[in-house]
């Protein structure tokens, strides 16, 4: 058993167990052996196979993604950034992102661009929520990231013929047998040869699946003890839909259901009864939430490019909901995501104090790992894994140092971070990602783009032209 040990660190983010929260650790020690965290303190006097010098590096845990969609989202970059349907209270989802849907041969390159983007910015963990394709698994394998598999389904499909209705499309059958073959997957996964894979079970949306597939579904996940989610409270149409068919909101609902619970999360959770774009005669979903111990899954840019935002994460967090954090669209940079987490928070709170870097990180690595159902994630003590980033500190970005903290949130970013271990395997060095060619899959990805533009006025309602539904950001001399 070989025995990796970081010296005498400039600063440790360690785990005190004592307050159940993150600490700073200064010219701290941390060692591992085999995948496992052996020592968290000072004054290591163990052995070690591998030594590697702290000085000038911050080691903290490996961040916790808990909703993402590698196998689509890469591809959209630079056609949704700025484009809303304003029929339908400018949700992108029904009427713009089916026309840019990529072919098998693009997802592939998406997930290694996806999941290199992620490394690169501190991710260890990831849930992964996509439909099943083909080498999905070993493609997670080979990432070397740890990931919670999460194969969607759902007994509906949506769609509009006009920019300002949504239709749906029932087969209930076929959302039974999806679900069948997802929790199927699932079972794979949790033996797959690389030990990292685990699962949850993801009924889609909460408006393309039956009532009787939630409950299964929900029964299904406290069966086998694995985490349960869903895409709920997302846009303004899905709340108006469900209180239209049930006369309750998507938290009511799914709570009139059983289907909140410390092991259920809710995939955005924006719109509630109080929010002032869905106001509804109760305002009781919040507290529903806190009661339940459901997770939140907050992904803040998909929503800000729409002029959309949760209202707001610190409320949230003070009325004891636990928040987890994802990147549900690209760029797939957590810190990113964390950055704009606070800032939307402050400015729809007007007020800078309704959040701190304390929260956004705990949402980050504990609050995750609490919604997976994972304490060996996320934090940094003995017999944890040992999936931990090292910060360079002297970065010029980082600098001052006061509080490397927030100066890596606010300001470095991915820029600092030099190398990414998981499991105790390294999977980033110097900046580099060692287990996916990013390059390459970013150029796969750029030719991969170009097929689908060519057939997205055939998937479009009305056919228009790409340059119709997505102006350049210039025009063409």
């Amino acid at each position: 058993m070989a025995t990796t040990l970081i010296k005498n660190a400039e600063m440790v983010v360690a785990w005190d167990s004592s307050t159940g929260s993150h600490a700073y650790m200064r010219d701290a020690d941390v060692a591992f052996t085999d995948g496992t965290l052996t020592f968290v303190g000072r004054g290591y006097e163990g052995t070690a196979d591998t030594i590697i010098p702290g000085a000038g590096r911050m080691v903290m845990p490996g961040l916790v993604n808990i909703h993402s969609h590698p196998s689509s989202e890469p591809l959209n970059k630079g056609l949704i950034d700025e484009i809303g349907s304003p029929g339908l209270y400018n949700s992108s989802l029904y009427e713009y992102m089916p026309i840019f849907r990529a072919d098998a041969e693009a997802v592939p390159h998406c997930v290694r661009v996806a999941l290199s983007e992620l490394l690169l910015s501190g991710v260890t963990t990831l849930a992964d929520l996509s439909m099943a394709h083909p080498g999905w698994l070993d493609l997670l394998g080979e990432s070397g990231m740890r990931v919670c598999i999460a194969p969607m389904f759902k007994s509906a499909r949506w769609f509009t013929k006009n920019g300002h209705v949504v239709e749906y499309e029932w087969d209930e059958a076929a959302g039974e047998k999806a679900m069948a073959e997802a929790l199927s997957l699932i079972e794979r996964a949790q033996q797959h040869e690389s030990g990292r894979l685990f699962g949850m079970v993801v009924p889609a949306q909460i408006d393309t699946c039956a009532p009787q597939l939630l409950k299964e579904s929900h029964q299904e996940a406290t069966r086998r003890n694995i985490s349960w989610q869903i895409h709920a409270a997302q846009s303004v149409v899905e709340f108006h839909e469900i209180t239209r068919r049930h006369g309750m909101t998507p938290i009511g609902w799914l709570d009139s259901m059983g289907l909140l619970t410390d092991r259920s999360i809710i995939g955005h959770g924006i719109f509630l009864d109080d929010h002032p774009s869905t106001r509804w005669h109760t305002t009781t979903d919040l507290s529903r939430l806190a009661a339940t111990g459901t997770t939140v899954a907050h992904c803040p840019t998909v929503f800000a490019r729409r002029g959309i935002t949760l209202k707001d994460f610190g409320r949230y967090k003070r009325a004891g909901v636990n928040m987890g954090i994802g990147t549900d669209t690209y760029p797939h940079n957590m810190l990113d995501e964390m950055r704009l987490v606070a800032y939307l928070a402050r400015t729809q709170a007007s007020d800078p104090r309704t959040l701190t870097a304390t929260d956004l990180f705990e949402a980050a690595t504990i609050g995750g790992a609490k919604a997976l159902g994972r304490d060996d994630i996320g934090r940094l003590a003995p017999g944890c894994r040992a999936d931990l980033v090292l910060v360079d500190t002297t970065h010029p970005q980082m600098r001052p140092a006061r509080d490397p903290m927030r100066s890596l949130i606010y300001a470095a970013g991915e820029r600092a971070l030099t190398n990414v271990y998981v499991d105790g395997r390294e999977v980033v060095r110097n900046g580099e990602v060692l287990t996916m060619d990013y390059r390459q899959a970013a150029e796969h990805l750029h030719e991969a783009q170009k097929r689908v533009l060519g057939k997205a006025p055939q998937q479009d309602w009305a056919h228009r032209p790409v340059d119709k539904v997505s102006p350049p950001t210039f025009r063409s001399l």
